[in-house]
């Protein structure tokens, strides 16, 4: 059987069983489709977290980031892992002991103001877009080679199948479709990790593979690929990072950006009680170490299956001959995603850093330039051909990398469909809306979001893990303070909340529309996306941090300035805090 069948098999009975369980669990009022009707499971709530957590930047580009990196990109590993216990402590039981269905509608109800909740639809939403782009760039990436057609055609055919059961099941349909993409992407995710891991150190655990010798040439695994991308110019791989304020301001931005995720909030308001939301993140915090403890290891050991497959002797003295490259390279190759330009025409295939630090050693080695492209976010998807495993483990990271991504472009959806439908049509324009009507407005407006979502994924402004972090850094400064401040202070009111949460959204995006483009538009930025034109060395991924304490300083400055929030918001600011159980989530 050919592996493109064996790719159909798997990825095509993936599809067929999201899309029963949607017809299965079809949302037939709006508390169906904005909280699965409040009465999941706290395990089967915690899974569907870490479905809608593990997304495409998870699944298919941090590992490729860090393979890149090194050391220097674990920032992505410490910053997720570290903001989702953030979530999980400081935010997901109150807001459930609050009792709504979504993020505005608490921002619109603690700050008293029609217009706090219109300020938080359009953070949501600019946050939610960015997030998404990320997930619908991924699933084009696996989608293109799996399938055997270019990226644009892939991400068309990840938006139709996103729309069929997203539009379809709303929340209700989208929980159980992720417990089910839950299991498909663990188990994808981990049989080739052990695998390869087997293969390169004779240890079935990755996670301890890392750290073991490297069968073939007796040295620590770290070491030997120290060695060998040292030898071609690049960093080492175990470097420490130089410019620590944006490693700290990075790291930051992802945990604070990950407390003000609204997809993954509302997961929170589907459970009964608020003991349920923390049973919720205990579950979700076990599911998701299944992943992030083994990402490490995918990473390294990618990195070396790649460098050794084009310096198969396991130094930089003798890359491979074009006409003798693997097949798994040629098939990529079709893609896209993987070029190469015969600079110095001798046949060969030179990867190197192409820096001026290594330009002399190249020129002595008559290379004229870096040869091959490989875009990081394929690294996860192609290791199992790389490693030359069976054509079933390839059947399988497929379906697991589509898991990824579409499961929390689903998520992602179904948030922006709810602010539209719930906050700004019957919060603002049509309180009088039909619950028929509302839930029909939500299923449009998922739809547009999807078209919107699959056109800026055409052109993302990075790779699906850089994309994500830009959509954390928004919600960081956005949305992350005013929950914060929505919890814990009394004295913030609704001027301060909205004034903060503007100045938080407008500075950070302006940081990144100049150095990315405005709108993420290609060819539209001020300056390059380099480090040396960054102020003070701030990357446009690391910003959110600052665009936080810039809303927080916003937002106490101007509360200070003007009157007390009434009385009751007091009190009832007073009753969050104490979770002593919750009513069912109620639809004002």
């Amino acid at each position: 059987m050919s592996q493109f069948a064996i790719n159909i098999i798997f990825v095509g009975g993936s599809f067929l069983l999201y899309i029963l369980i949607a017809i299965w669990a079809k949302a037939g009022s709006t508390k169906d489709f904005y909280v699965a009707g409040g009465g999941v499971h706290p395990i089967t709530n915690g899974m569907a977290i870490g479905a809608d957590w593990m997304s495409a930047a998870s699944f298919i580009s941090m590992a490729g980031l860090i393979a890149a990196g090194g050391y220097a990109n674990s920032t992505f590993l410490m910053g997720w892992t570290g903001g989702y216990v953030l979530l999980a402590m400081l935010l997901a039981p109150y807001l459930r002991k609050f009792g709504k269905f979504t993020v505005p509608e608490f921002i619109g109800d603690r700050f008293y103001s029609k217009n706090a909740r219109l300020v938080a639809v359009l953070c949501l939403i600019v946050a939610s877009v960015t997030y998404v782009i990320g997930q619908m760039a991924g699933a084009g990436v696996a989608f293109s080679r799996f399938l055997e057609v270019d990226a644009t055609l892939g991400l068309m055919i990840a938006a139709i199948v996103v729309f069929i059961y997203a539009v379809l099941g709303g929340m209700k349909g989208i929980t159980y479709t992720q417990v089910a993409q839950y299991c498909v992407l663990i188990i994808a995710y981990t049989i080739p990790a052990v695998f390869i891991s087997v293969q390169l150190t004779g240890n079935p655990i990755p996670g301890l593979g890392l750290f073991s010798t490297h069968v073939d040439s007796g040295m620590p695994l770290l070491t030997k690929l120290n060695q060998i991308i040292t030898d071609l110019g690049f960093n080492e791989y175990t470097a420490d990072v130089d410019n620590k304020l944006n490693m700290v301001l990075f790291t930051l931005s992802l945990m604070i950006g990950t407390a003000g995720l609204p997809h993954v909030i509302i997961r929170f308001f589907t459970v009964p009680k608020v003991a349920d939301a923390r049973w919720s993140a205990g579950w979700a915090l076990v599911f998701i170490a299944l992943l992030y403890l083994t990402a490490p290891a995918v990473a390294s050991m990618a990195r070396l299956n790649l460098m050794t497959t084009i310096y198969p002797d396991g130094t930089s003295s003798e890359p491979i001959q074009y006409d003798e490259r693997p097949n798994w390279v040629k098939e990529w190759e079709v893609t896209g995603l993987i070029q190469f330009e015969d600079k110095n025409s001798d046949g060969r295939i030179q990867l190197y850093n192409d820096s001026p630090a290594f330009e002399s050693e190249a020129q002595a080695r008559g290379w004229e330039g870096n040869e091959l492209v490989v875009n990081r976010d394929i690294l996860v998807l192609a290791n199992p051909e790389i490693a030359n495993l069976p054509g079933w483990v390839i059947g399988l990271i497929a379906a697991g990398g589509l898991a990824a991504a579409l499961s929390t472009a689903a998520g992602l959806l179904l948030a922006i469909s709810s602010a539209v439908s719930h906050d700004l049509i019957k919060g603002s324009i049509n309180p009088n809306i039909s619950e028929k009507g509302e839930l029909l407005a939500a299923r449009i407006s998922m739809a547009v979001a999807i078209v919107v979502a699959t056109w800026l994924g055409a052109n993302p402004p990075g790779f699906a893990a850089q994309v994500v972090a830009l959509a954390f850094g928004i919600a960081a400064a956005s949305l992350f303070p005013a929950l914060m401040m929505g919890i814990f202070s009394k004295r913030v009111n609704n001027t301060g909340a909205i004034a903060g949460m503007l100045t938080g959204l407008v500075f950070t995006l302006a940081y990144i529309f100049v150095y990315k483009g405005w709108l993420f538009i290609p060819g539209t930025n001020n300056l390059p996306d380099t480090p040396e034109n960054w102020v003070l060395g701030i990357s446009p991924l690391s910003i959110g941090a600052v665009g936080a304490i810039v809303n927080f300083a916003v937002a106490f400055a101007v509360s200070n300035a003007t009157e007390e929030p009434p009385v009751e918001i007091q009190e009832l600011v007073e009753s969050v805090r104490y979770p002593r159980g919750a009513g069912q989530a109620q639809d004002h």
